[in-house]
């Protein structure tokens, strides 16, 4: 029962993020600034995006329900809040702000915590669910591209 309030936590918090995170974009997905950015030809369609997200945040709130279940801890809670204040923050430094090499930096330090989490908590419990933080990691890594990109070639 305590694993599955952990999940519910985590996914309203993670979905949570992600809504303010649209919400601090202001748009700009659509705006000039962006639409005139000369964009990785591998950047994927719109959206593959929405998508993207809800599948890594429901495999995320996952991991986390397990990890906390198994090992809360202040440390945890810290580097959770680091770790989402990052991924907020970054649609609001790049698509806001434009901002674009301050971004690079900060979505660095995202994909870095969430391997973090991958090497780090990967005891005999935790062995297989470090899995689901796979998506996640892809996903960053590619967004990483992306805005690397985007600051390498404007």
């Amino acid at each position: 029962m305590k694993k599955l309030y952990y999940f519910l936590i985590f996914l309203i918090i993670n979905f949570g993020g992600l809504a303010l995170g649209i919400w601090l974009m202001n748009g700009e997905t659509t705006g000039q600034w962006y639409i005139n950015l000369n964009k990785a030809p591998w950047e994927p369609p719109g959206l593959v995006f929405g998508y993207a997200w809800t599948l890594i945040m429901i495999c995320f709130s996952w991991y986390l329900a397990e990890l906390f279940y198994d090992r809360g801890s202040k440390f945890l809670w810290s580097l959770y809040t680091f770790q989402v204040i990052l991924n907020v923050s970054w649609n609001w430094i790049f698509f806001n702000q434009h901002f674009t090499k301050f971004g690079l930096i900060v979505i660095i330090m995202l994909l870095l915590v969430i391997i973090y989490y991958f090497i780090t908590f990967r005891n005999d419990r935790l062995k297989h669910a470090k899995y689901l933080l796979l998506p996640y990691i892809i996903w960053l890594c590619i967004a990483t591209s992306l805005n690397g990109y985007i600051v390498f070639n404007n």
